[in-house]
């Protein structure tokens, strides 16, 4: 149901509650905080309450199931939408959860604005949630830059330590690279077209009405800057040097919450605004596909520290979904596959769920003084902590894509989109390069249970963590078994939000 306000009765605020409660939550958390002074606690339940509250307004707009638009058709509250939001406050509470005395441990906590991280934290989200209910490039670019810088500043947040502070360096140069060839692209389609409303480019470009050499060089620049968020090949050289530079809680920021925000705007401008333009743009996404998936499994097997060997392996992963997104569109015309859009929503957010986890293990291992960043500190772990190797190994497995986890399933459902639109050959590719990639995957595994221990420190962590570690794991172990649900609100959503 499409709810248009008309303009004198002014703004339709319903759909846009969500984003208001966490702006005014986020803001107050601020001032509170710069009265705390020391007592962290307090910044860190509000910011969870937050989430909380958006979760209940953001599961109460799912379950109406209603598309609904506002501010002059610049927003939309849809199924797909409010989905994907309720999974960003998931990983974003979960991150918050994980990285509390781990910020604690590193002097991150301290001073007048310690709480800055939860701030940011939220205000990033924030931005994701625009970006995932934008309808018009404006505010899908004004939400992916409230996102971006929040997140350079998390970057950079220890500013005595060296490494975070080149990769802060190098995140907002290139980020900003990326940010102007999307606005560059952005301008293009709104010379080409005369709008920036994605169903009236839509209309123009059925219609046959734009200059189709303009439209293409501003969608080359669009995919452009969104392969750049993505993290894919070849827009990946800020990837492996920002996750291994960040402080460990901000990689989880960065490489969790963020891909359900690029899918949703990848989804909307190229499906929801450029489709007569599939032809094109399933061409380019083949090409940065196919090339993220070997690049970023080959590379992966000579790192020997674990976050720059996740960070290949996300690029790999983000292949996968490049995949499922390209499988949408049969013969590069209008016959719609939503198995395919749905396949790759879901893998999105399975990626995501596992993710937290190994990140979140990273976090429980490092200390004061130390990070457990190389593959070697997860020597031996099977003995020093044997449920926590049983949790990071049912991770591997499903990063991998070893049934019964649920990364099996993901991968499962977008070779079956691929090879349904027929490109047998591309399937095969995947396959091949997800093979490359179990070897080291399985190499932390066999770390971990036949290797002996280098460090004997005793694992001590807050309760909370070892709960949210606990049923992150289980998570995805029971999600593999009984994949139905999830799969089934994925197709649900996607269904009604395409109008398939």
């Amino acid at each position: 149901m499409i709810n248009n306000v008309a303009a004198a009765a002014g703004p339709n605020l319903a759909p846009v509650s969500a984003e208001i409660f966490l702006l005014v939550a986020a803001s107050a958390i601020l001032l509170i905080d710069m009265f705390l002074k020391g007592k962290r606690n307090l910044t860190y339940v509000l910011s969870l309450l937050a989430l909380v509250g958006c979760a209940v307004i953001s599961f109460r707009d799912l379950s109406a199931g209603q598309t609904v638009y506002t501010f002059n058709n610049m927003f939309v509250s849809d199924p797909m939408a409010n989905l994907l939001k309720l999974f960003t406050y998931l990983a974003v509470g979960v991150t918050l959860v994980y990285s509390r005395q781990y910020t604690d441990d590193r002097g991150m906590m301290s001073g007048n604005l310690g709480g800055e991280f939860y701030v940011l934290a939220l205000f990033s989200t924030l931005g994701q949630m625009i970006m995932i209910s934008g309808n018009n490039m404006l505010p899908i670019y004004l939400g992916l830059e409230l996102m971006s810088l929040s997140l350079y500043a998390l970057v950079a947040m220890r500013r005595d330590h060296a490494v975070s502070t080149e990769a802060a360096m190098k995140y907002f140069v290139l980020g900003s690279l990326a940010s102007g060839f999307m606005l560059y692209g952005i301008s293009m389609v709104y010379g080409a077209t005369g709008s920036l409303d994605l169903s009236r480019i839509l209309e123009v470009a059925n219609a046959h009405a734009a200059n189709h050499t303009i439209l293409v060089f501003g969608l080359v620049f669009i995919v452009a800057g969104l392969a750049f968020k993505l993290g894919v090949v070849p827009f990946h050289m800020w990837v492996p040097d920002v996750y291994q530079g960040s402080p460990t809680a901000v990689t989880l920021l960065l490489g969790g919450a963020p891909k359900l925000a690029t899918f949703a705007i990848v989804l909307r401008l190229l499906v929801g605004g450029l489709l007569p333009m599939a032809f094109d743009w399933q061409q380019m996404l083949l090409a940065l596909a196919v090339l993220s998936l070997v690049f970023g499994n080959l590379t992966a097997i000579a790192q020997s520290n674990i976050k720059r060997m996740l960070a290949y392996s996300t690029i790999a992963q983000m292949g996968f979904v490049l995949l499922g997104l390209l499988s949408g569109v049969v013969d590069g015309n209008r016959s719609f596959a939503p198995a395919a859009y749905s396949s790759a929503m879901y893998y999105s957010i399975t990626y995501v769920l596992t993710t937290l986890g190994t990140f979140g293990l990273i976090m429980m291992l490092a200390r004061s003084g130390f990070e457990a960043e190389e593959l070697a500190d997860f020597k031996g772990l099977g003995k020093r902590s044997p449920w926590y190797a049983v949790v990071m190994t049912i991770l591997m497995f499903s990063l991998a894509g070893v049934p019964p986890m649920v990364g099996f399933i993901a991968k499962w459902a977008v070779l079956q989109a691929v090879v349904t639109s027929g490109q047998v050959w591309l399937a095969i590719v995947a396959v091949m390069a997800s093979l490359i990639g179990a070897f080291y995957y399985l190499r932390v595994v066999k770390m971990m249970w036949f290797d002996e221990a280098v460090d004997a420190t005793p694992i001590a962590t807050p309760l909370d963590m070892r709960l949210a570690l606990s049923l992150n794991g289980v998570i995805v172990l029971v999600l593999g078994v009984v994949p139905d649900a999830l799969l089934g609100a994925c197709l649900t959503a996607m269904t009604k939000t395409l109008a398939l």
